[in-house]
């Protein structure tokens, strides 16, 4: 895969725009995902996945091919998501109810293969309350929680599309689980 996306590469940086449309949908689910949890917003991550191949596409001739092209994609869509965040506050949020309908959240209008409805009400309020939570982590943490757990990168490629040493990623990650943690203890004893 890593030499299919090196040719790709290769090509693109020729000129070959095919070539970089192969790339778009080889990583368009995965970006358009990883804006979504940073932002919590449909919209705003489509825009978000957009903007991040626009710049790719601009950039191609800086991207250094030592690397994992996926990483050099990654920090470009989590550094547009941060600064997207740092612009505004969130004001979209899974649990968030959706207008026009009776207490619908966004979350619960994704698709799904259609477990039994008692198994959706308990995993969606189990999901709403985790994504809720790690809305409310500082960037930096909830950045390091979504790229490990949600997009199952290395500490290694973390620290690349963070752009700070491992050691730092792993304080990050164990800060922001910490947190999580604490919260959903709370959260527990009071049931």
């Amino acid at each position: 895969m890593d030499a299919l996306i090196a040719n790709m590469v290769t090509q693109v940086k020729k000129g070959d725009q095919e070539a970089f449309e192969g790339i778009v949908d080889l990583f368009k689910d995965k970006i358009y995902r990883h804006c979504f949890r940073m932002v919590g917003n449909g919209h705003e991550a489509e825009d978000l996945a957009q903007e991040t191949f626009l710049r790719a596409y601009r950039n191609i001739s800086k991207y250094n091919s030592e690397y994992k092209f996926s990483t050099w994609i990654f920090r470009i869509a989590t550094n547009l998501c941060i600064d997207r965040l740092r612009k505004k506050k969130p004001d979209y949020y899974l649990d968030a109810e959706v207008p026009g309908t009776d207490g619908a959240t966004m979350y619960s209008q994704l698709s799904s293969e259609e477990p039994l409805p008692e198994e959706v009400v308990t995993e969606n309020e189990e999901w709403n309350e985790l994504q809720a939570e790690i809305m409310k982590l500082p960037e930096k943490y909830r950045t390091a929680i979504l790229l490990k757990y949600v997009e199952d990168l290395s500490l290694e490629e973390i620290s690349k599309i963070m752009d700070i040493p491992v050691p730092t990623v792993k304080t990050r990650i164990h800060r922001g689980r910490e947190a999580l943690k604490k919260v959903f203890q709370m959260v527990v004893k009071t049931r």
